[in-house]
């Protein structure tokens, strides 16, 4: 490995084990995958929090589990500062960061959680709670090399904003942004970045939603560590739909970057997209394949409902706009819990411009920093059947009900999730 003076101090133990023991794991992890250097880490995005899994581990501090869960050794090792020139934001936790009653959840949990972001915090973490980081600020510019623990953020980073980014796995992103350094390897490497998939796209494309779909429709047909490339007579998207794209295509595929053809900065052309990079393959999209994705999301049929799910990825100030102007003059029906999520940030700038008001005279929910897939199931056990408007949540929270419990999950628009809201009834389609 070619080491820079700071690297090899830092290696030497010069910044404390807590450092030390972190770039040992980096540069574990650097020969696995064959680099033979490193690059400097600018952001980071960290799944910090009480989440559930860390309750497998045997100990009796934070820092005895953060030792264990993240720095993957058994050595007492205190929970030191991250790298200073890494700014690192923490990702959804388990809970709301202000009511956990509203989410069906215990306090403990909240506690604990507060605790563990508060830990965090001391050590150089801001608390976000946000999976959409770049709707508060954590915006990479081109070129820049960055690490997150959302997959969708990944997507984003690479296409939208031209920063590099990998897939790296929560306990590695860990290691990175404590020394500020990740192997110099996957779409850190020009080389790598190029599409070999085409997609030809010719459904609707006018809405957040078709473009939720769109994501889903090219994760589920994308060949193993593909990189698409999207082209086509379509509707140009917005950062809000390109953010509902990338989460959904995120969840149906392991998709770490897309090209769209006149939109994203490495796709001023298909040609450029593409470099010269062999073809894999080649698809259409068709308002037929369109409709196909919303089937396989949205249950069949139709049926009472109490459950409505909006938020995921995390709303911008701009949905949550369209939800309020939506549900004015609107109630949400007895019996029936109407959550929308966002983030910390975006969560104030809806209450000064009256949109939480608004959503709560109704009878919603507004909260933040969490997102159901990531929440414990006890939130979800009077659950007799839900809408949401988000293909990975259609897609996913099957699994959040428990084995053997079948719960009906239906799939639509904002306007399709308020009207089945405010009637406790998923009609379905006409």
């Amino acid at each position: 490995m070619k080491l820079t003076p700071y690297e090899q101090d830092m290696l030497d133990g010069k910044f404390g084990r807590f450092k030390q023991i972190a770039l040992e794991n980096v540069l574990k992890y650097a020969r696995v995958v064959g680099a033979e250097e490193l690059v400097e880490i600018t952001k980071s995005t960290l799944y910090f929090g009480a989440h559930s899994y860390l309750e497998t581990c045997d100990a009796d501090t934070y820092d005895e589990i953060f030792a264990k869960m993240y720095l993957c050794t058994d050595e007492k090792v205190e929970l030191g500062e991250f790298e200073k020139t890494c700014y690192c934001q923490t990702c959804v936790a388990p809970c709301d960061q202000y009511d956990y009653k509203v989410t069906h959840l215990p306090k403990e949990l909240f506690d604990r959680n507060t605790e563990y972001l508060r830990r965090t915090l001391k050590a150089g973490c801001c608390i976000a709670g946000s999976c959409t980081p770049y709707l508060n600020g954590w915006v990479p510019l081109f070129g820049e090399h960055v690490v997150t623990s959302e997959s969708s953020n990944i997507t984003m980073s690479n296409s939208a904003f031209g920063a590099r980014c990998n897939a790296d796995g929560e306990e590695a992103i860990t290691w990175i942004s404590i020394c500020g350094r990740a192997p110099k390897w996957g779409f850190y490497l020009q080389e790598n970045r190029y599409a070999d998939t085409v997609y030809h796209i010719e459904c609707k494309s006018e809405t957040r939603f078709d473009w939720d779909i769109i994501g889903y429709t090219v994760g589920r047909m994308l060949p193993s560590a593909g990189v698409p490339v999207l082209t086509g007579d379509f509707h140009r998207p917005t950062l809000t739909m390109l953010k509902q794209c990338f989460t959904a295509m995120a969840t149906t595929s392991a998709c770490e970057m897309c090209h769209i053809v006149g939109v994203t900065p490495e796709a001023r052309s298909l040609e450029d997209a593409r470099g010269n990079k062999p073809l894999r393959g080649e698809f259409t999209i068709t308002q037929e394949d369109y409709e196909e994705s919303r089937r396989q999301i949205c249950s069949a049929g139709e049926g009472k409902i109490n459950f409505v799910l909006m938020g995921c990825p995390h709303y911008s100030l701009e949905d949550i706009q369209q939800v309020a102007n939506y549900i004015e003059g609107k109630k949400v029906a007895e019996g029936v819990e109407l959550h929308v999520w966002t983030d910390m940030s975006t969560l104030a700038m809806a209450k000064a411009s009256g949109f939480v008001k608004t959503i709560e005279e109704a009878g919603g929910n507004v909260l933040s920093s969490s997102c159901a897939m990531v929440m414990d199931p006890a939130a979800f056990a009077h659950v007799t059947a839900m809408v949401t408007d988000s293909g990975k949540q259609g897609h996913y929270m099957h699994s959040c009900f428990g084995a053997g419990k079948h719960v009906p999950i239906y799939y639509g628009d904002i306007y399709q999730c308020i009207d089945a809201a405010a009637a406790g009834y998923w009609k379905g389609e006409a």
